[in-house]
């Protein structure tokens, strides 16, 4: 037992002693003196007016949910949902009949949610699928977002 408990201390005293290298000292370079780089100035990343407008209407369709949800009041058609139409895209090229003809679905089922409020969840999830269904064949990107927006 003297001799479990002598290799116990020995033990604990060799692994707890350390030996840390030390750290080496880095230094702050002066970058008043550092020349710019040549070339175009940095500019500001802009969204196009409709990719505002998309982040607009998902915001607002976020706060719709949830008085879809808890049973308040929808209000009103937002118009501004109807410059849809003629909102520039970030690629002018992508506003072809694909993109038209899902951004008429998307208005149909957002004035249906104000109008037939029975069926509003319905109508709500039509709207959904309207914007996956176009983000599928444009810009995939935002689609895991959207689909955040639909009701169970």
């Amino acid at each position: 037992m003297k001799k479990f408990i002598f290799l116990a201390t020995l033990s604990i005293t060799l692994f707890s002693c350390k030996n840390e290298a030390s750290t080496p000292v880095t230094t702050i370079k002066d970058t008043a003196n550092c020349a710019k780089p040549k070339g175009k100035e940095f500019e500001m990343y802009r969204l196009s007016e409709m990719a505002a407008l998309m982040e607009q209407m998902y915001v607002e369709n976020s706060q719709l949910k949830e008085r879809i949800e808890k049973g308040g009041a929808i209000g009103k058609f937002p118009e501004h949902i109807l410059k849809i139409h003629t909102a520039k895209l970030t690629d002018p090229d992508d506003n072809d009949a694909f993109f038209k003809d899902n951004a008429a679905k998307f208005i149909t089922a957002q004035r249906l949610i104000y109008s037939d409020t029975i069926n509003v969840k319905q109508h709500f999830n039509e709207g959904v699928d309207a914007c996956i269904t176009c983000h599928k064949g444009k810009c995939g990107g935002p689609i895991a977002r959207i689909k955040k927006l639909y009701i169970k």
